[in-house]
């Protein structure tokens, strides 16, 4: 196994000669999702830098917790490190079946990359066009109206559990493993409805495969100008998500400086920023303290969204 294979050739870390060998970085979530279009260019661009493969080990599971705890445990020597996910680290300490792993003491960021907006998604022939008539069409309906999630206590989850409860409706919950199959699923009808990352559904949507009801941030997208804010109809809904960059606690502080120059440079990149732009999501390169704040800012935030939501499986 790959992970096997690096950590054979482990060594002590020596931050004047870093890397001097591959080095890892987990995604939490399946192959082949909107996770996946965000980090891989980035990697690319640290292989070319650093002239040694940043390599992509998907370990996906329990909301991203699988992966999440695998860097947590893993050696600070930063050869191992974390595509990190708001879910994970802000959202599943607060769930009942708590993670292994502490957000603030277990981790050493590195730097935020992106946030975003998720949207919620229907088939094209939902009987509804706007977030008024989603919510006129629930509360005709109780309980027919399935929301997939990329699992539960996701913010995926939280979103459609806030939205349920704000608009006083009934919606089932239906949790997944990854983004992908809840769009297939939707357009075959097996759901009817999902909050989905903007960037991972934004082909879909303009190709006319899935409807657009309204985006998860208090404002609009500027990539979806047309598709209000679920908050123009539901005041006070605002849910946005992040991914970011983190290495296990204790790793070299000279290796953390090295990695968060690189992602800033990268970030500035033309090809990179007009990429993620396109795709909906706002680039934010900041540095290893301005990252913790925002985690800790967030941990707290997402404590009582959660308790809000009163969240069911």
């Amino acid at each position: 196994m790959l992970c096997a294979a690096l950590a054979a050739c482990a060594g002590p870390a020596r931050a004047a000669d870093y890397p001097s060998r591959p080095v890892m970085v987990v995604n939490t979530w399946a192959p082949g999702g909107p996770s996946d279009a965000i980090i891989r260019p980035l990697l690319e661009k640290f292989s070319q830098r650093f002239g040694q493969p940043f390599v992509l080990e998907n370990r996906s599971g329990a909301n991203g917790s699988i992966g999440t705890s695998y860097v947590a445990r893993a050696r600070n020597d930063g050869y191992t490190l974390l595509f990190a996910n708001v879910g994970p680290i802000a959202i599943s300490p607060w769930l009942p079946d708590k993670p292994n792993y502490d957000s603030i003491k277990d981790f050493q960021p590195i730097g935020q990359i992106v946030s975003g907006s998720t949207v919620l998604v229907v088939a094209p022939s939902f009987p509804a066009n706007t977030m008024q008539q989603f919510i006129d069409y629930a509360k005709k309906n109780p309980g027919k109206i399935t929301y997939g999630s990329v699992g539960i206590g996701s913010s995926t989850h939280v979103a459609g559990a806030t939205l349920a409860k704000m608009a006083n409706i009934e919606m089932v919950h239906a949790p997944y493993r990854g983004s992908s199959q809840i769009q297939v699923d939707i357009m075959s009808g097996q759901i009817q409805s999902a909050f989905v990352n903007l960037g991972g559904a934004l082909e879909l949507i303009r190709a006319g495969k899935l409807k657009a009801i309204a985006v998860s941030t208090e404002s609009r997208s500027s990539v979806l100008p047309d598709v209000p804010a679920v908050a123009e109809t539901v005041p006070g809904f605002d849910f946005n998500v992040w991914y970011g960059l983190m290495a296990p606690a204790g790793t070299p502080k000279e290796i953390v400086e090295t990695l968060s120059a690189a992602l800033k440079e990268t970030m500035a990149l033309p090809d990179i920023k007009d990429r993620l732009l396109a795709s909906g999501l706002d680039p934010h390169a900041t540095g290893p303290e301005e990252f913790g704040k925002k985690v800790e800012q967030d941990l707290a935030a997402w404590k009582r969204a959660v308790a809000n939501a009163h969240l069911t499986p």
